[in-house]
């Protein structure tokens, strides 16, 4: 099954913000309050994220949602 392109797009930012911050997945993963596969899985484009994970995620990053595409 090919992987959609904005699971993809959505992957790459937030590994890029997170690089940015130079924090490793597992850092990233406790200050958002989720598992720390799920950011590497995210990132992959494994999983299919929901909204209220990507406010986690933004809120963590510092960043607004709107930033996260």
């Amino acid at each position: 099954m090919e992987k959609e392109t904005i699971l993809i797009a959505f992957g790459r930012k937030v590994q890029a913000l997170r690089k940015e911050r130079n924090l490793s997945q597992e850092q990233l993963a406790d200050m958002a309050g989720v598992h720390r596969t799920y950011i590497g899985m995210i990132e992959r484009a494994e999983k299919n994220i929901t909204l209220c994970n990507i406010e986690r995620i933004a809120k963590a990053l510092e960043v607004d949602i709107k930033d996260m595409f």
